[in-house]
């Protein structure tokens, strides 16, 4: 973990929060190289759950809505986790978080340490709207995207064709006033969902197919962009653990070093936030009125950026490397010119970058020597490196170097699109 957090910031892809100030909790940066691995992530999760599909649509809500959906939805009420303060020093934990308890006992080394009882704590962030002091209204900074959906569910049935079963999809932030954000990334106070709300029928049978349908569709999508088998499973929820609005959870946990960790739910809702909102849905062909059943899924992007990461970090001997897939990659390839002094291969190598990055992302490295620019690239997950060199000149073909196996061949100038986009 800590190597992987050392990479994060010496290559640019998560920096702590207006760090010159000394930071603060709970809140992350992405660098050059980490917005484009969040970009690939959320591109790839839009592009299976909406673009692929028929029954899916997307929209865009909004963070800040009218507070009564908070309270409609029951967010106000019971959207807490329960929160615990230590006599000696007043610090605060979540009374669930048995390992940060144990931890902070241990710092004090033997001395017995009180807790205060077990106390409710709301999560949603709260903020005001208006235009002087005295004349502001309160409102809330959204505590999960998913709300924007429902309380949109009619807009979207009037203006397309779409009918049930099917999905609306969105990607936004969400903000939690998290009681000890840490595990880097992993729980934090600001973060990026994204969730798909499926509506079907009232009816179990429908809804156990469709949640056994999601869930595993959700597995596979993680497995297909490189995440290793071994390091993810289900976890149902007992009864007792449940969200106030899941008649059914299970989670998708990943095998991190601080142990095995949700970042993605699945979760039967019932027809709880449509009946609150007082929506209905009614049959084009039927004329029958019902209130739907939702199946959510609900991933989260800075939790996925932070396992890819975690899954693909490795050491082979001499070298560091990030596995990630190349649909990842925060550069699809980087391009040299073998020695930076000699024009003529400077400028090959710069019209292959130039015709590439109209279509990819890709790096230009003309420093150092050749070794240190493949190793500078091998740690931030570049999947294939393009040398120019003297024998280009000649027949107009370059090297190209797999990140994984290190392994060469050269290529036509001409197929180096193909290659580096074949799936």
């Amino acid at each position: 973990m800590d190597k992987v957090v050392a990479l994060c910031k010496r290559r640019g892809f998560i920096y702590s929060s207006s760090e010159i100030y000394g930071g603060i909790s709970g809140f992350w940066d992405y660098g050059p190289l980490g917005v484009e691995l969040k970009n690939n992530i959320k591109k790839e999760w839009w592009k299976s759950m909406v673009q692929l599909r028929d029954d899916v649509v997307g929209i865009d809500a909004s963070i800040i809505m009218n507070p009564k959906v908070w309270i409609a939805s029951g967010h106000v009420e019971a959207f807490t986790d329960p929160l615990i303060e230590c006599k000696r020093c007043h610090l605060r934990f979540r009374a669930d978080n048995k390992e940060d308890i144990k931890n902070h006992e241990a710092t004090h080394k033997g001395k017995k340490v009180e807790w205060t009882e077990p106390k409710t704590f709301n999560l949603l962030v709260k903020t005001y709207l208006g235009v002087t002091e005295e004349e502001k209204d309160p409102a809330y900074l959204r505590g999960e995207i998913t709300q924007g959906v429902f309380v949109n569910f009619k807009n979207v049935l009037d203006s397309s064709r779409i009918k049930i079963p099917f999905g609306i999809a969105q990607i936004g932030k969400a903000f939690r006033n998290e009681i000890t954000p840490g595990n880097f990334t992993y729980r934090s106070r600001e973060f990026e969902q994204m969730e798909l709300e499926f509506f079907i029928q009232p009816d179990e049978k429908e809804a156990e197919t469709w949640f056994s349908y999601w869930k595993m569709e959700r597995m596979k999508w993680y497995v297909s962009l490189g995440m290793k088998k071994e390091n993810l499973r289900l976890r149902e929820h007992q009864p007792g653990e449940r969200a106030h609005y899941a008649k059914r959870a299970e989670d998708i946990e990943y095998k991190a070093p601080f142990g095995w960790s949700e970042f993605e739910g699945v979760h039967h809702r019932g027809d709880w936030d449509l009946s609150r909102h007082k929506l209905i849905y009614k049959d084009a062909d039927s004329g029958r009125e019902f209130t739907p059943w939702v199946i959510e899924t609900s991933g989260g992007v800075d939790r996925s950026a932070l396992f890819f990461l975690l899954d693909s970090y490795y050491e082979d001997r001499d070298r560091t490397l990030l596995r990630l897939h190349p649909k990842l990659a925060p550069y699809k390839a980087a391009v040299f010119p073998l020695v930076a002094n000699k024009k003529e291969l400077v400028d090959v190598a710069q019209k292959i970058y130039d015709n590439l990055r109209k279509g990819l992302f890709v790096s230009w490295d003309d420093r150092g020597n050749i070794g240190k620019r493949y190793a500078a690239q091998d740690e931030i997950g570049t999947p294939y490196c393009i040398t120019v060199d003297y024998q280009t000149l000649e027949d107009k073909t370059v090297t190209i170097r797999d990140r994984d196996t290190t392994k060469q061949h050269r290529i036509k100038i001409e197929k180096l699109e193909d290659e580096l986009t074949r799936e």
